[in-house]
């Protein structure tokens, strides 16, 4: 669930399947008053920035486009493309693998094979950048810090120069490298001091 999307199951239920995104300010809705209508979408779904699904049923492998419209009592079947800005109305069907666009929405073609592939693809891509942000959103203010420092030091560090990362191979006892003159608690003991602090 992308920024600023809303899904809203409050007088009735919602189902997300599995792999599926709901895209940026898209709005996902339900039905009461005017029949018992709930939402269901599928696995591997689509649906794009700004888009609205109103108490409908999505299969699995759908795409709603940005900003289009999915209302009440409609079904999206397996591997259909709602076209960005389309309005599928009230009580529609739009079948397995096709294409729809227009308001109201009207079959327009049918989808390839490698359309119907690139439907799968575009939502595991999807899942994967979602892990990607879920990752930065999860730092706390030292580790954004910690980033930004990293980043400035390699942008302005010269690429020659010597720092050495990870576990030295060389090192011996815990005094570094034999021969290494600059930083080592042989050449300096305040380093040594510095580490014993630290631990």
């Amino acid at each position: 669930i992308w920024y600023g999307a809303t899904v809203r199951g409050d007088v009735n239920h919602v189902v997300i399947g599995d792999n599926s995104s709901i895209g940026d300010r898209a709005v996902i809705h339900v039905a009461k008053i005017q029949g018992d209508s709930p939402t269901v979408i599928g696995n591997n779904d689509t649906i794009g920035p700004g888009a609205i699904v109103h108490a409908a049923t999505l299969g699995d492998s759908c795409v709603v486009g940005a900003s289009a419209q999915v209302l009440d009592g409609a079904t999206v079947q397996e591997g259909a493309y709602v076209a960005p800005g389309a309005v599928v109305t009230p009580g529609t069907t739009v079948p397995a693998g096709q294409y729809w666009a227009g308001s109201p929405a009207k079959m327009v073609r049918s989808l390839s094979d490698e359309e119907l592939a690139t439907i799968v693809n575009s939502a595991n891509e999807t899942t994967q950048l979602a892990s990607l942000h879920a990752g930065e959103c999860a730092k706390d203010l030292a580790q954004l810090v910690a980033d930004e420092e990293k980043y400035l030091d390699d942008l302005e560090r010269d690429p020659e120069y010597f720092q050495p990362t990870g576990v030295d191979e060389d090192d011996v006892l815990g005094q570094g490298q034999p021969g290494r003159i600059f930083n080592t608690t042989l050449s300096h003991p305040e380093e040594g001091l510095k580490r014993k602090q630290n631990q």
